[in-house]
């Protein structure tokens, strides 16, 4: 019965985590919105893609983010990645406001700070898989011979170590995923943003993707995922339900955190 408990889901209120939360040293949440909205004039109508959202997410953890399409999930990844500002209320990455930035500090943000992954991999077809990883760090100014040492040493962590010298069109879905992820991690995220990362994989390449985003969660990488799939949504810690741009609930998965040094005290 205790074992049964112990996997039991509970949900679990934004208010109630925002206040425990709050008892949390500043540097040990990565992201907090506060009472952000995100609102879109079309015509005579307000869409409130985003509507008052209260979120903190611990450095290390992984969370998945659900809920119907028009819901908010892709408007809030878009939020957490820097690719929009919010309307009103407050985005912190890292102790940052990131909406008192400007478009180059912003842009700095989003290369140093945030690695994405696509559920079209958005690779470049004419460039080899060495070449698709060094990118990310040919804009910042990286040494070029430091860039091809850490291109290597992602394209061995992801498997791929023997298909340096191909391109994405020889490569399967799967691969062109796992090239796609260890791009995210050139420049050392923050955190890791993934959306509908497995959309376009089969069951087995599923699990393969999920068991590498598993590692790099054991390693200590912040994952927030967006996902339809209930299966790939209960590998996260936490899950995150949107309803019509505001929090409907947070779920906790205890079996999901068995590889976690301590529970979280929200």
């Amino acid at each position: 019965m205790a074992a049964k408990a112990d996997n039991e889901v509970k949900a679990v209120t934004a208010e109630s985590q925002r206040t425990t939360s709050k008892s949390l040293p500043d540097e040990e949440i990565l992201v907090r919105l506060d009472k952000v909205e995100r609102h879109y004039v079309m015509g005579q109508t307000v869409v409130r893609a985003l509507d008052g959202v209260d979120l903190d997410i611990r450095r290390g953890e992984y969370w998945a983010i659900m809920g119907r399409s028009g819901s908010g999930k892709s408007t809030l990844l878009n939020m957490l990645g820097c690719l929009d500002r919010p309307t009103g209320g407050h985005y912190y990455l890292g102790g940052t406001s990131v909406g008192e930035l400007d478009d180059d500090e912003i842009s700095e943000i989003r290369g140093q700070r945030i690695g994405f992954i696509f559920q079209s991999f958005n690779l470049i077809p004419q460039l080899t898989v060495l070449e698709n990883l060094e990118v990310p760090l040919f804009y910042q100014n990286i040494d070029p011979q430091v860039a091809r040492a850490r291109a290597v040493e992602n394209a061995t962590k992801v498997g791929l170590e023997e298909r340096l010298d191909h391109r994405p069109l020889e490569l399967s879905g799967g691969q062109q995923q796992r090239v796609a992820i260890a791009r995210a991690l050139m420049n050392d995220p923050l955190i890791l943003l993934a959306d509908e990362a497995t959309g376009n994989l089969d069951s087995r390449t599923e699990q393969e993707i999920l068991s590498l985003l598993d590692d790099l969660h054991s390693e200590g990488k912040t994952i927030i995922m967006v996902t339809h799939g209930q299966s790939v949504a209960d590998r996260a810690r936490r899950v995150l339900h949107l309803r019509d741009g505001k929090v409907e609930r947070i779920v906790k998965n205890h079996e999901a955190a068995i590889h976690e040094d301590a529970p979280l005290a929200r």
